[in-house]
């Protein structure tokens, strides 16, 4: 089992960046993709990005896609989302998870474990 834990949200204004962070304990020896979502209220959980631990490739949603990074600190256990040029419609909650699945990635039911939620909030 693998423990997540994400920090870096808050609120800041569209234009602006943030920084998210999730901190990877457990049995992270064994090899494991890496991803991010997000929940807006009301709305169900969307894939935003995802680093395969396979390739090292990275996915992204459309609607981040030359906006948000993803990054994998191995040495550190630690995943990152570098978000630039922040929209109002980037409001929600962003959850880290892993899968050991280094394929469909990008699918949110391949992931088995999940962290609590980090809180953004993008004000126009």
């Amino acid at each position: 089992q693998v423990q997540l834990v994400e920090s870096g949200g808050g609120l800041v204004q569209a234009g602006d960046s943030l920084r998210l962070s999730c901190a990877a304990s457990g049995r992270t020896s064994s090899p494991y993709s890496m991803g991010w979502f997000r929940q807006a209220p009301g709305k169900e959980r969307e894939f935003v990005a995802a680093i395969s631990w396979i390739s090292g490739n990275t996915y992204y949603a459309d609607s981040v896609k030359d906006r948000f990074t993803i990054r994998r600190d191995n040495d550190k256990n630690t995943l990152f989302l570098q978000m630039n040029s922040l929209k109002p419609e980037d409001t929600a909650v962003y959850y880290c998870a892993t899968t050991i699945s280094g394929a469909r990635i990008t699918t949110l039911n391949m992931y088995e474990n999940w962290g609590q939620g980090t809180q953004v909030t993008v004000s126009s």
